[in-house]
């Protein structure tokens, strides 16, 4: 698969990524069965034989345990661990943490990012976490208090590079302002179905600053790719058939999969953006790489945004 260099970093990775939410369970934690653990590392080793190098985790899946199977994995496949880049965030605490009356919320204090970098460290089975990031921005934050958590990582060597994740061009800019190095990627929600990140200048900000845009739910959460009947009831539901019609009309014509023009369509934005696929399916995880080599024009690219936005563009 084709490279991509995230950011203005050293870090060069696949130009599609793999998301490791869905590897245990799209919730909670359960239990770690063998079969479980056996369907998580298909899915892993699928994606890296057909060649995907970023894989991206976060504490909060399936509360660590995601981290958990992923690093038994590097542990039992020798040399793994450096021929792909591992990307981990935290910052988020769930209800209950620690204190039984606490309640859900974000952190961004020092101890807080440290301790939550030592404790994906132990899972991992690793001695460093390729790229840190924060996961939803944290209303008191002190920016400070951040880039001297990351300054204290990257000195340990505990983590190579930096960036954010759902945050807005302001709430980037403030904790750039921060940090001596730079920040290298922020991860959003963009798809066909989620807009906004080209609307509030968060891809206009990638492009000047060098800020590489990892796009979570790029197929969002597989709705793009829904063959049953669209209830009439649902609020939106015009605008979803007429989407999936646009999506089907350019998938025809170029005779791949939905999946594969939905992802080709992030791949044709200047910005660069490294679309991350959830599935679990080896088949599904093979095919949308296909969209890496697939080069939609701009009329296929518009024609597949106006049906998002459902109506004609002003």
């Amino acid at each position: 698969m084709q490279q991509i260099q995230l950011g203005g970093s050293e870090l060069r990775c696949s130009r599609v990524a793999y998301g490791c939410w869905r590897i245990i369970s799209a919730g909670k934690a359960v239990e770690v069965t063998p079969e479980r653990e056996q369907a998580a590392r298909k899915a892993i080793l699928a994606a890296y034989e057909n060649g995907y190098t970023l894989f991206d985790h976060a504490d909060i899946y399936s509360d660590g345990l995601a981290e958990w199977v992923f690093g038994r994995l590097l542990r039992d496949q020798k040399g793994l661990r450096d021929k792909i880049v591992i990307a981990s965030k935290c910052g988020i605490r769930k209800a209950g943490d620690p204190q039984s009356a606490a309640p859900y919320r974000y952190d961004f204090s020092a101890a807080h990012i440290l301790g939550s970098c030592e404790a994906s460290l132990k899972r991992l089975q690793t001695d460093r976490i390729d790229l840190y990031q924060l996961h939803r921005p944290d209303f008191l934050a002190n920016p400070e208090e951040v880039a001297g958590a990351f300054m204290k990582l990257k000195g340990q060597g505990k983590a190579r590079e930096f960036g954010l994740s759902n945050a807005s061009p302001a709430f980037f800019a403030m904790v750039q302002k921060f940090c001596p190095f730079k920040l290298i990627v922020n991860q959003v929600e963009i798809s066909l179905m989620k807009l906004d990140y080209f609307r509030n200048g968060t891809m206009e900000q990638c492009m000047s600053e060098r800020i590489t845009p990892l796009a979570w739910s790029p197929l969002a959460g597989g709705r793009l790719l829904f063959n049953g009947v669209i209830d009439l009831n649902e609020p939106g539901h015009a605008k979803r058939i007429q989407l999936r019609d646009a999506i089907d009309a350019v998938a025809r014509e170029r005779n791949v999969s939905r999946g594969v023009i939905a992802l080709a369509w992030l791949l044709k934005h200047p910005s660069n953006i490294v679309p991350i696929v959830g599935s679990a399916d080896p088949k599904n995880i093979m095919d949308v790489t296909k969209a890496v080599n697939l080069e939609l024009t701009r009329e296929e690219w518009y024609s597949l945004m106006e049906g998002a936005v459902g109506e004609r563009l002003p």
